[in-house]
């Protein structure tokens, strides 16, 4: 058990500028193994602390990989990185851990990805991983929104992703803005238009806890089977392994039995405060 709690040392190799206050962070390590789309490592800044980020993407370079974690400033320990933490830095890694998208189980179904925010940096490797098994699956559309276009992630993917062949890709912000000519709303009100058939469907959900309660419910109501809508929850993830107790949420340990939960399963929890 101990070994687990164990960082690798990594170093960032390439920090990229998504959004305001947003950073993904390239960091090349060895001992790690492959993550799952939807796992998450264990960031350790030394003499700082620890935070759990999603692996947005990965890439391996001889025995090691260069894992992407996409880093929003909103405590202390990611405020520190943005300031502080920048291309030759060590950091420690430790994982991939939790449940992520049950990609396998979903093989010959059309999927659809619901991302608002800096959701969709768990969401990206549903995107890569669709597109190099595209024989695997139906249809794959995307919904992505944010704010305001400078607060979109992986602006310079779009493109990639409109080519995945049977792919559709719709985006979204949530006021007006100058030189946008997209719709203008919350992402959920482009589930209106999805006309992919439920019952050969599953969708994938991550943003904000208020949208994806409003975002599963569409879809059940639209007729998609509870079990078939999965969300990532990272609810104050901290020691990774489900001994801490930070992450419980009802009778669930985030970071072990998540963070990818169907709807079925957390839909009594969802918005409650004090869980």
């Amino acid at each position: 058990m101990g070994a687990r709690l164990v960082p690798k040392v990594g170093r960032v190799v390439r920090v990229v500028e998504e959004a305001p206050l947003v950073r993904t962070y390239h960091v090349r390590v060895g001992g790690i193994a492959e993550p799952e789309p939807g796992q998450f490592n264990v960031l350790y800044i030394k003499g700082f602390g620890e935070v759990v980020i999603s692996v947005s993407n990965y890439s391996r370079v001889g025995d090691e990989l260069v894992i992407e974690h996409t880093v929003r400033t909103v405590g202390a320990v990611t405020s520190y990185m943005h300031s502080n933490v920048d291309t030759g830095s060590l950091v420690g890694v430790r994982g991939p851990y939790g449940r992520g998208w049950p990609l396998r189980e979903f093989e010959g179904f059309d999927i659809l990805v619901v991302g608002g925010g800096i959701g969709l940096a768990p969401l990206r490797p549903i995107l890569k991983y669709v597109s190099r098994h595209r024989d695997r699956y139906g249809r794959l559309v995307l919904l992505y929104g944010a704010r305001r276009p400078v607060d979109m992630l992986y602006k310079y993917e779009y493109g990639e992703y409109r080519a995945i062949p049977n792919s559709s890709v719709y985006f979204s912000i949530d006021m007006p803005y100058v030189g946008w000519d997209g719709y203008v709303g919350f992402v959920t009100d482009l589930i209106d238009r999805v006309d992919l058939d439920p019952a050969t469907s599953v969708a994938f959900v991550c943003g904000p806890e208020v949208m994806m309660k409003v975002a599963a419910a569409k879809l059940v109501k639209k007729g998609f089977r509870e079990d078939r809508v999965f969300l990532s929850l990272e609810r104050r993830c901290r020691c990774g392994i489900g001994i801490c107790g930070t992450c419980q949420l009802g009778h669930f340990f985030v970071c072990k039995d998540g963070p990818v939960f169907s709807y079925q399963e957390v839909k009594g929890y969802l918005s409650v405060s004090g869980l």
